[in-house]
């Protein structure tokens, strides 16, 4: 490798500036690039960036470094149940209050609205091929957060309106505005308060790729999150759980994926509902046919009124194509799967399922991490 620069991480400044003090201590070189140079404690998404030799050896640092935080923020736990929705303000956002009031209702639990404003950043000059980063001063910094509560005040009236209405059940809602990068303060609230699910919108595969970002957080978080995630393409032709009559499992035999499809069924709730079990492979083994009938055998015995199928995808699921074709021809309303926890590196360069699903699929995906 090279000693060229490669962004590590894009965090806040403090979390940046405690990463560049762990990596230095290791004998690692590393800078922090757009800094407000008269306030760097305001900026926030500033990168990480060491030489690309050093990425692996890092990579790891950074994964301990971040379970660290976790056990740090351990003790600080929600007080009451809640959904959580994460908002940027567009119509997008419409179909997920939807689905997360009615979520709320079913389960008797508030609505939490987090909204992650950021502070701009821009080039104000530059020499020896090196730029010169500033954010907004604090009046502009004032004007974001002024706007951003405006905002929220316009939302608030809204949603009032739709229940008044009857469009929406009448719960507990509230808002909570942070500053800094979403997907990272969506996962540190996660994280800290632990709410019972996060439904976020997606931009589904019909989105062309000029619009990548709407749905990239969405794919960050459900990667990581570990709290079940309901994420929603644009285009979900419905609008509450109890529209969902068709759901997939997909299962690869382990027994956390009981567990979850057990959370599945309770989370929906739902007397109409069509299970149907699909596991993938390559080819067709003797074994995957015996543990698939376990499964059978396992829901029978404890869902007997459960609507099941169970059917074997001759492929792999590195092309969700195969996938993506199976829910279309089933008609499958919601795809859930468990999905598996994995470090730093296996994300960065081996996007996992739910990342790929959310950015290519218009089927609306639940995933937990069990």
């Amino acid at each position: 490798m090279s000693d060229k620069l490669v962004t590590l991480a894009i965090r806040t400044y403090q979390r940046a500036q405690m990463i560049k003090a762990v990596l230095e201590e290791h004998g690692i070189e590393t800078t922090i690039h757009n800094l407000n140079l008269e306030h760097p404690e305001m900026a926030v998404g500033v990168r990480v960036r060491i030489k690309e030799k050093d990425l692996p050896q890092a990579l790891a640092i950074v994964e301990q470094i971040e379970k660290e935080w976790e056990k740090e923020n351990g003790e600080e736990k929600r007080k009451k149940p809640q959904i959580l929705i994460p908002i940027d303000f567009s119509d997008q956002v419409i179909k997920s209050i939807d689905f997360g009031f009615h979520f709320a209702q079913k389960h008797n639990t508030e609505v939490k609205f987090l909204y992650v404003y950021y502070t701009p950043m821009f080039t104000i000059s530059s020499s020896n091929d090196v730029s010169t980063y500033s954010i907004s001063d604090g009046e502009l910094l004032r004007r974001i957060v002024s706007s951003a509560n405006a905002d929220v005040e316009n939302m608030t009236n809204l949603i009032n309106k739709r229940i008044d209405r009857g469009e929406l059940p009448d719960v507990p809602f509230s808002f909570e505005l942070k500053e800094g990068v979403p997907e990272d303060q969506i996962l540190d609230y996660c994280k800290r308060f632990e709410p019972d699910m996060v439904v976020m919108g997606t931009r589904g595969k019909k989105i062309t790729q000029t619009n990548e970002l709407i749905g990239s957080v969405t794919a960050e978080v459900i990667d990581s999150c570990p709290r079940p995630v309901f994420a929603l393409p644009i285009e979900t032709p419905f609008n509450t759980p109890d529209d969902i009559k068709r759901v997939a499992f997909l299962t690869n035999f382990d027994q956390k994926d009981l567990i979850a499809i057990d959370g599945t069924i309770k989370l929906l709730d739902n007397d109409q509902m069509e299970i149907h079990f699909i596991h993938a492979a390559e080819k067709n083994e003797v074994w995957d046919e015996v543990l698939l009938s376990g499964i059978k055998s396992y829901f029978h015995e404890h869902y007997p009124k459960l609507k099941t199928k169970y059917e074997m995808i001759d492929g792999t699921l590195s092309n969700t194509r195969i996938l993506d074709d199976y829910l279309a021809k089933q008609h499958i309303d919601l795809l859930a799967f468990n999905a598996r926890r994995r470090n730093l590196f296996a994300r960065l360069f081996n996007p996992g399922l739910a990342y790929k699903m959310v950015l290519h699929s218009n089927t609306p995906l639940f995933v937990t991490h069990i």
